[in-house]
């Protein structure tokens, strides 16, 4: 099911791609197109890492979705809207908002990420007197 989104997602990038700046010959370095064609590319790299984290899941023998690549997932979406977001309309507390969330799934991360090397370093040998 996912691979069928993901290959919608292409198939809209394509066109989208072909019609904003082959037909229409708009300029790719406007800020409007380049936020329409990256939001598009955006969208497909969240649902290939989105189809991978769930090959990786089931193919392993716990079956457990790790929560380190869902909240990088959770980033990669968050930073879509951020990137395709017209900073003209939007007001400042959803702008702060979105800043909250990218910063509290960026420290949970690396406070995940903390946590497994501690955990995955060998314990300190004894010391011989």
């Amino acid at each position: 099911m996912i691979s069928a989104v993901i290959l919608v997602a292409l198939y809209r990038l394509v066109v989208s791609v072909i019609d904003t700046l082959v037909l229409r010959t708009l300029n790719p370095l406007d800020h409007t197109v380049f936020q329409q064609v990256f939001g598009h590319i955006m969208t497909v790299l969240i649902a290939l890492e989105f189809n991978h984290s769930l090959q990786y899941a089931i193919t392993r023998s716990p079956r457990v979705i790790e929560a380190k690549i869902v909240i990088l997932i959770a980033q990669l979406a968050i930073v879509r809207k951020l990137i395709v977001a017209d900073f003209y309309t939007v007001t400042p507390a959803w702008l702060a908002g979105l800043a909250a969330l990218i910063l509290a799934l960026g420290i949970t991360y690396w406070l995940m990420r903390d946590r497994d090397e501690r955990l995955s370093r060998p314990a300190p040998a004894g010391r011989a007197y």
